[in-house]
């Protein structure tokens, strides 16, 4: 999926504060490939995400 390759959530790992890592991480709230992504993972997967980008929905 396009998601785990995605270069802004790449650039987001190396600099998280920048305009492109917070554009990313503002981006996956409502972004509905993210969304199809993340439900596609295990449960232990989708929890370490959750922690990892404190990432609720």
């Amino acid at each position: 999926m396009a998601c785990e390759n995605c270069k802004f959530r790449e650039h987001y790992h190396k600099k998280p504060k920048s305009a492109l890592g917070r554009f990313w991480r503002w981006h996956i709230n409502f972004c509905p490939g993210w969304k199809a992504y993340f439900k596609s993972l295990p449960s232990d997967e989708q929890a370490k995400l959750r922690e990892k980008y404190n990432f609720t929905k």
